[in-house]
């Protein structure tokens, strides 16, 4: 984890970091997140995660506390105070400490905290042979698209999932795939890539748009639209995607191969157009 944290205006040792028990984050769970990997001590799409994390605080009435230009800043400085090339930014934004009431506060002082660590991305046998998963009944709120750092329903279905000894959850919700517990999820099917759609069930990921960018780049066929949980099961092949998992293969669904039960052509094809376009862009940036 982070050797240096940021907590309200000052840069801190990890274990030194301290919140009130009043915090509304706490009590309640009312505040957001973004999660941002980084290469090459580059922030990957950063303006893209900013402007996310815009439209969850707009979501919960929780005015900004920065603007663009000093979240960069910030941002830029705790992965300069932090070890590593790759590293994964944590940050968070509550609606600050206040006597326990469910009504929002007046006068209440935002807490932004922001934290470090190594990115670790999938390796090398993950990559080629794929990962397990199980699916589940989507039982989250209704409101997945806001990146809340209210997570008990996610972590019970990825703590489902471990116990089942799979990676991932695969959720449906009234018959159609929604995401998985942290990630977005694609279907392939006769070469053409699925991918359910950004609405109030599934959040917007960073990675499932670059997914969908490079298989337009790679001139593979794209539909976004609501899937049927019998056509996901079908699936020739089944991905997940998140900003930690990149582009991941699923080859197992409930102890069930998918498709052949190895990551299938079009996956290959994407997977290698992520990691070369990873790799332009933080050239780009240095």
């Amino acid at each position: 984890m982070s050797d240096v944290v940021y907590l309200n205006g000052e840069f801190l040792p990890l274990d030194q970091a301290r919140v009130s028990v009043l915090d509304r984050g706490f009590i309640f769970g009312d505040g957001v997140y973004e999660v941002i990997p980084v290469y090459s001590r580059h922030a990957f799409r950063l303006a893209e995660h900013l402007k996310r994390l815009q439209r969850s605080l707009d979501a919960i009435r929780l005015a900004n506390p920065m603007t663009d230009a000093e979240w960069v800043q910030l941002i830029e400085e705790v992965i300069a105070r932090n070890p590593g090339e790759d590293q994964s930014v944590y940050l968070q934004v509550t609606r600050g400490a206040a006597s326990r009431d469910h009504a929002f506060p007046k006068g209440a002082r935002p807490t932004v905290f922001m934290m470090s660590g190594p990115l670790v991305t999938p390796g090398r046998e993950a990559v080629e042979n794929g990962v397990a998963a199980v699916s589940a009944i989507d039982n989250r709120w209704l409101r997945c698209d806001v990146k809340s750092v209210s997570l008990l329903p996610n972590c019970l279905l990825r703590q489902g999932a471990i116990e089942a000894g799979a990676e991932e959850a695969v959720l449906f919700r009234g018959g159609y795939l929604t995401e998985g517990s942290a990630c977005n999820i694609f279907v392939v099917r006769n070469g053409t890539l699925l991918a359910p759609p950004k609405d109030h069930l599934v959040l917007a990921g960073i990675t499932y748009d670059v997914v969908l960018e490079l298989a337009a780049r790679k001139n593979v066929p794209v539909e976004v639209r609501e899937i049927p949980e019998a056509e996901a099961r079908g699936a020739d092949e089944l991905w997940l995607t998140s900003s930690a998992k990149e582009v991941l293969a699923i080859t197992r669904l409930d102890g069930k191969p998918v498709g052949n039960g190895k990551p299938g052509a079009v996956f290959k094809i994407v997977h290698q157009a992520f990691q070369e376009f990873k790799r332009d862009v933080m050239r780009r940036a240095a």
